[in-house]
This record gives C-alpha cells, sequence and structure tokens, in this order.
C-alpha cells in the first residue's frame, strides 16, 4: 500500500473510533434524560 493509502486509513479509523468513544462518553455523562416517557 501506498503512504497516502496507509495514511486515509489511519484517518478514518481515528475518526470512526473517535467519534464512537464520543457517543459512549457523552451517554455515560447524560444518561437519557428525555426517555421517561
Amino acid at each position: 500500500m501506498s503512504a497516502s493509502a496507509i495514511v486515509m486509513m489511519i484517518v478514518s479509523i481515528v475518526l470512526l473510533w473517535g467519534g464512537l468513544f464520543a457517543a459512549v462518553l457523552h451517554l455515560r455523562r447524560h444518561p437519557e434524560e428525555h426517555g421517561s416517557d
């Protein structure tokens, strides 16, 4: 693989897992505030 392909792969992996981690942290700080139906 070329260097640019490796860089793009790393960037996409970091964005994916970073977003997942951010979502987990957000849910842990604010657990279902509006789910009192």
